[in-house]
């Protein structure tokens, strides 16, 4: 097409973000990641990380120039296709400027080799990306800490497939997200090799590093679990021997598991800033053994939130709000309080209490991204939906809406939508009163 006098040239630069409300400068525009393929070298003594991350893309626009998010650290080179690319950091931003266009549609792969000492953010008490511990380091990036450890167009709109291929001294191992694909000693170093199949948003990729006992085996149903646990922390392993009867529960609910691996890694960290878990991709991270209940939110994350994921981050309550509530479905269903119950404490709180504050599909700063409304009002949302349409189609709701999103992104708009089609209800009013308003909601 034209540029004539009415119409605009189409930029060829891919924009700096995508323009999250809340993290505008998250993620980055022009491209469409597939896959990443991080090659890393760390030591845990100098706590120094080599890398070198090859990038699979697609042009979603003509590209003379693009943006990865990487904090921190040291690029060496960058080429892409192979042919030696310019490139200059701005912020969080590092610019790409390849040898020749890129056309729309067009596939590519950029090659980055980076070294240095990872640095965290800090996210309210949190530390976001790679941490360091006394025997190694582990990461937990939400909502945007993956760039500080590799170049990442780092937002869950993009997701994509990983392969991790990690070299440590030998007598440390390395867990990261998917199925383990071998590891291999040479010279006194040992390269663990990890295969992450499934799309994945970059903040829920995850690597730990420290000297952990692990344990390996399948389900009878053929999914992969492998469990890390930090010595010290040896009170974890009663706790975990649940998570199989947690995963097939949760099944039978929801719809069949989404990944082909789980498990989860138990650290010896003080880093976790009150956090009780992190949750990553097939295999969350604990500070300690978790509780039968934590256990529960962080494996429903593995549905809600992780194989379908937010679209932007004030859908929050898409991932909090749900896990919350399968906590809530697992207590009733295991001889524990009833859901109604727990919602009518919950509503007992007083009007003036935090957890009617704000609206949960909206907060309003990042700060509020984790506040007790976004889990527990979201929770209490589910249950209004639960009492209005009642067990059946409600269960309905949530099989569909994980099985026509599986592997993507989703938005509220759409689940609204999605349980007024099956339950063939207006419930637009009801939500916007219990998501999108403030103060505590009126109770028919």
């Amino acid at each position: 097409m034209g540029t004539g006098p009415h119409s605009s040239p189409v930029s060829t630069i891919g924009s700096p973000g995508v323009g999250d409300p809340l993290f505008p400068l998250s993620g980055n525009g022009g491209y469409d990641v597939r896959h990443y393929g991080l090659t890393l070298e760390y030591d845990p003594k100098p706590r120094r990380l080599d890398g070198r991350a090859d990038i699979t893309a697609r042009a979603t626009q003509p590209l003379t120039r693009f943006d990865l998010d990487l904090k921190g650290l040291t690029v060496k080179g960058v080429t892409v296709n192979q042919a030696k690319a310019a490139f200059r950091r701005d912020g969080q931003e590092l610019v790409i400027t390849p040898d020749r266009p890129l056309r729309r549609g067009e596939s590519f792969r950029v090659a980055i080799t980076y070294t240095g000492i990872p640095k965290p953010l800090t996210f309210g008490p949190v530390r976001l990306g790679w941490t360091t511990t006394d025997d190694g380091a582990f990461v937990f990036s939400q909502p945007h800490g993956a760039m500080t450890w590799f170049p990442v167009n780092d937002h869950p709109k993009d997701k994509a497939s990983y392969d991790f291929a990690i070299t440590v001294p030998k007598g440390s191992t390395v867990v990261a997200n998917g199925v383990l694909g071998g590891q291999k000693t040479v010279h006194g170093r040992t390269t663990f090799r990890w295969h992450q199949q499934e799309p994945m948003a970059s903040y829920l990729a995850t690597v730990a590093v420290g000297k952990f006992k692990v344990q390996q085996y399948t389900t009878p149903g053929g999914l992969k679990v492998y469990n890390a646990v930090d010595p010290r922390e040896a009170a974890a392993w009663p706790a975990l021997k649940k998570l199989p009867s947690v995963l097939d529960w949760a099944s039978r609910l929801f719809g069949p598991y989404p990944f082909k691996s789980a498990g989860a890694i138990v650290v010896h960290s003080n880093a976790f800033g009150g956090l009780t878990a992190l949750e990553t991709q097939g295999r969350p991270v604990y500070p300690s053994s978790p509780s039968p209940r934590l256990m529960v939110h962080e494996s429903a994350h593995q549905w809600f939130g992780n194989s379908v994921s937010l679209t932007t981050w004030k859908d929050i309550w898409l991932n909090e709000g749900f896990a919350t509530y399968v906590e809530w479905l697992y207590d009733e269903q295991h001889g524990g309080e009833s859901a109604q119950k727990t919602f009518d404490r919950l509503y007992a709180t007083p009007a003036d209490n935090p957890l009617w504050k704000d609206p949960v599909a909206a907060p309003p700063r990042p700060k509020d991204l984790f506040a007790s409304g976004v889990y527990k009002r979201g929770a209490m949302t589910l249950h209004k939906l639960r009492t209005t349409v009642g067990d059946d189609t409600f269960f309905r709701i949530l099989r569909s809406w994980v099985s026509s999103h599986r592997g993507g992104n989703a938005t509220t708009a759409q689940f609204i939508r999605l349980a007024e089609c099956h339950s063939r209800k207006d419930l637009g009013p009801r939500f916007h009163t219990w998501i999108n308003t403030q103060g505590k909601p009126p109770q028919p």
